[in-house]
């Protein structure tokens, strides 16, 4: 079974709290990207294997790549479960806080279930997903990119859609959000040879509840932020990363200018990495 994947941006990405357990409490709306994805075939096997194909070459061990994860979390609660032989083909960039890799993790989990017929609905394999990924839950929901072969088959279930979804705890509580984004068109661009891990964007993060008190009188909760028209946002919805990230690579501060200065309404980072993307009137 062969899948196209998606992405997704972050409109706004509040980070609250440093948490006991080690993460954060965040808040974001995720909104579905089909401008970059990869292309995930899972097949069953005689053995488990797994190859990666990105240009380029690839950094990290493909035994922990998060499809395979994926393969050996839903193996252990279901032993009959086929091996498989799963092929990548990357083409969504890497460390640019557009979660490639946690979608596929998803669309792995979801066509694991179907190769397995495993008696997992919707909600239940986001309960899987939120176990590999902070986000990786989101994309249990978004269809498959326009054009892959089965994508009837992987259609949401009805507590999930392809509306953008409001998230909460370290981003697996996710609510769907009544936004009509229709009327504008999404560009994402991402600056060339820049990636900048999770690890090393929250180094430089100061979470909210740490903040000084005159930075917090410009914050709105986010969900009332977005009832605000589009053209306000750039003054109260604001992705908590920036000021680190910025200090370190200017060109991606540039880069978030440069779609203002091109007639953005609204432009930011996406999520932890170098991707930036700006929201036009159609």
């Amino acid at each position: 079974m062969t899948v196209k994947t998606c992405t997704k941006v972050n409109v706004g990405l509040n980070v609250l709290r440093r948490r006991p357990d080690g993460y954060h409490d965040l808040e974001t709306l995720f909104v579905p990207f089909y401008g970059f994805g990869d292309t995930l075939t899972i097949e069953p096997s005689a053995q488990t294997s797994i190859e990666i194909k990105r240009e380029g070459g690839v950094d990290w061990d493909p035994q922990k790549d998060l499809t395979m994860l994926a393969w050996r979390l839903l193996k252990a609660d279901f032993p009959k479960l086929p091996n498989v032989r799963i092929l990548l083909e990357k083409h969504a960039p890497v460390g640019a806080g557009l979660g490639g890799g946690s979608a596929d993790a998803a669309f792995a989990l979801r066509v694991l279930r179907d190769l397995g017929d495993l008696p997992l609905d919707n909600r239940q394999l986001a309960g899987y997903a939120a176990r590999l990924g902070s986000d990786c839950a989101f994309f249990i929901g978004c269809p498959t990119a326009q054009g892959a072969p089965d994508a009837a088959s992987l259609q949401p279930a009805s507590e999930y859609g392809i509306r953008p979804m409001l998230a909460g705890g370290r981003g697996e509580i996710l609510e769907p959000l009544d936004i009509d984004l229709s009327g504008y068109e999404l560009r994402v661009t991402v600056p060339e040879g820049v990636s900048v891990s999770t690890r090393e964007a929250y180094g430089s993060v100061v979470p909210r509840d740490r903040k000084a008190p005159q930075d917090k009188e410009k914050w709105l909760p986010l969900r009332e932020a977005l009832k605000l028209p589009a053209e306000q946002w750039k003054y109260c919805i604001f992705n908590d990363f920036e000021e680190g990230v910025f200090a370190k690579y200017p060109q991606i501060a540039a880069l978030k200018q440069q779609f203002y200065d091109s007639g953005a309404i609204y432009a930011a980072m996406s999520g932890s990495g170098s991707a930036v993307f700006g929201l036009f009137r159609k």
